[in-house]
């Protein structure tokens, strides 16, 4: 099937019962058992729920992948895939990453033993002078958060089999409309599917997609065990978001074009991140991997100090300033002061996350309205 159809059937039978087309929401915590271990596949929705399973189904198939995981946020799942690892292992990942990915990385994990090695991963030979035998994961996101840099992901997948790493792609931004990581050679695909998937801003949610049974076991035991997954009525508002995730992505994609190419010449704006742009570094490597360059755009403001980038970041009417993305309407975010403010301004500063620096998620609404918005807000 293509994208647009797999995006409204995959994972997904009429009802076996009533015939309803929407899978219905299984609100149950427990399942009646014949006798014991003799049930129809569910026991208790910790570990299985028929809601979450249709959407496990669905998730895999938009990624390519056999097997789908459904957490209870992005870093539900992010936890899953650390949990693979023991004290001693070593990880690479990038340097411009998600707030919330570091924090978890620096402040839990690397007190267990696990040590991270945080590498501009735009030429991704650079792996080459850190990984040992000690390095079990490669962590990547592309684009990332928020400076858009864009990694290589089948060159990463080729550095990664070489020398046996398994690679997790954080797919986030471009979601499975514009890039399928797996089909590139990534072992492990991660969504924060709160945003572009889910797409409605009303539901926090985290999936895990791949093709190894094994790892997908592993994976299992880690989410049952440890318990971090959703309920069946996040489930099904989040399939019935996929089912116009094409259409979406589409209406994204071109509001996100228009407004990018705006900003670009703006008096108020000094830089852009928009993978787009042919003198957006690595923007090859973007057209090569993705289908459209998204709705997501960072700026940083021309001679703006933080107070003046908090007065224009409040002057919005449209976007609105809040943390997230992906979702249908427009959103305005700092990051300094919001989605990244756990990373180090050391850190932070070295890949260009300054106190003036705006992320903005393009939503869906008429891109005229955007772009009034953007001119009263950017005086």
């Amino acid at each position: 099937m293509k994208f647009a159809t797999k995006a409204i059937h995959a994972g997904q039978e009429p009802d076996p019962t009533t015939g309803a087309v929407m899978t219905p929401i299984y609100q149950t915590s427990t399942y009646w058992q014949k006798s014991p271990g003799d049930n129809k596949g569910y026991e208790y929705s910790r570990g299985t729920n028929p809601t979450r399973k249709a959407l496990e189904n669905c998730l895999a198939a938009l990624e390519n992948a056999q097997f789908g995981l459904a957490f209870s946020s992005g870093m539900g799942a992010t936890d899953a895939v650390m949990k693979l690892l023991k004290p001693g292992d070593e990880v690479i990942t990038g340097n411009d990453l998600y707030g919330g990915s570091y924090r978890m990385f620096t402040k839990i994990f690397a007190n267990y033993g696990i040590k991270f090695h945080f590498l501009n991963l735009s030429d991704p030979e650079i792996i080459r002078e850190y990984a040992n035998e000690n390095t079990k994961l490669i962590w990547i996101e592309t684009p990332t958060n928020p400076t858009m840099q864009i990694v290589d992901i089948a060159a990463v997948a080729a550095i990664s089999k070489e020398k046996n790493i398994l690679l997790t792609v954080d797919n986030t931004f471009a979601s499975p409309y514009l890039q399928n990581p797996i089909d590139l050679g990534a072992d492990i695909v991660m969504h924060s599917v709160t945003k572009y998937i889910g797409g409605h801003s009303d539901v926090v949610m985290g999936a895990l997609m791949l093709n190894d049974e094994e790892l997908y076991k592993r994976l299992w035991f880690i989410y049952n065990a440890c318990g971090a997954t959703p309920g069946p009525m996040d489930s099904f508002l989040v399939l019935r978001g996929i089912k116009t995730l094409h259409l979406r992505m589409k209406a994204h994609c071109e509001n996100g074009r228009i407004i990018a190419e705006f900003l670009k010449t703006h008096p108020k704006v000094e830089k852009i991140y928009w993978p787009g742009f042919k003198d957006h570094p690595n923007h090859d490597v973007a057209k090569k991997q993705m289908r459209d360059f998204g709705g997501m755009i960072s700026i940083v403001l021309k001679d703006a100090d933080l107070q003046e980038t908090f007065r224009i970041a409040s002057s919005f009417k449209v976007f609105a300033l809040a943390e997230s993305l992906g979702g249908v309407e427009s959103l305005i975010n700092h990051p300094v002061s919001m989605t990244h403010g756990s990373i180090p301004k050391e850190e932070r500063e070295k890949v260009g996350v300054v106190d003036n620096l705006l992320r903005l998620s393009v939503g869906v609404e008429d891109v005229d309205d955007l772009l009034e918005d953007l001119k009263q807000a950017l005086v």
